[in-house]
Order: C-alpha cells, then structure tokens, then sequence
C-alpha cells in the first residue's frame, strides 16, 4: 500500500490550480474538460482537486467545504522549502491568507501557515533533520 493521491474538494478546481502553480510553484498535470478534477505535479504522491458538484455526485449526504468554514478543517497540507519566510510572502502575495507568521519550532524547523483562498490550509516548512 502507498499514498497515491490528497484530493481536496474546492468551490472552482482552475482557481485552486491557479493559486498552488503561483503561490507554490508547481507544474499542472492534469485538468479535466470538464472542469471538474485537476491534478499539480508534486512528487510521488498527486495534489489533486476536484469540485463540490463530483464531491456531491460522490457523496450523497455532502461534503464540508474548507472554503465554507470560517476556521480551517482538521487537516493541513505541508510544503516542504529552504525558504520559509520567502515561500509566505509569496503565497500571500498571491492571495493566501497569513494564520500565524513563519516561527522556529525547538526541534530547529521553521513553520508557518497560510489559508488558501479556497480555505485549504498549508503549512509552510523546512525540512526536518532526521
């Protein structure tokens, strides 16, 4: 068993490529022609995207959308860089809204968060030494 894919339901899956390509720097795989399902290139593990209406196709009873909640959800996703500081400022520049400014934790990474302007959550780190 690996992890194959985080899909993250947002209100407008192009908007939500959009930012992650400008804020983070990654490249698109994929994007249905139906708008509805997207994918970045991020390694070996796919960020992947789809809308509420296939979240609503796929589940019956709904979904909790991270852009419909004032708080974050429970869930985060990480961005590993060297820069911390530098990789904040430019997601906020690009529209992501700060949650707490980059700090050094006392095992030695910096951390910081930012919300997306789909409401997705991301830390923002440097790499753990092991």
């Amino acid at each position: 068993m690996k992890l194959g894919y985080t899909i993250i339901y947002v209100p407008k899956v192009e908007e939500s490529l959009a930012f992650f390509e400008a804020a983070f720097g990654f490249s698109r795989r994929f994007l249905h022609e139906s708008g509805d399902y997207g994918e970045l290139e991020t390694g070996e593990t796919t960020l992947a995207f789809a809308s509420y209406e296939l979240g609503s196709m796929n589940f019956p009873d709904g979904i909790v959308g991270a852009s419909e909640s004032t708080k974050p959800l429970g869930f985060e996703v990480a961005m590993v860089t060297t820069d911390v500081a530098g990789s904040h400022t430019k997601a906020l520049s690009k529209g992501a809204t700060e949650v707490k400014a980059p700090e050094s934790k006392p095992w030695g990474q910096t951390v910081s968060y930012v919300r997306c302007p789909d409401g997705i959550l991301v830390e923002i780190c440097s790499p753990v030494s092991v």
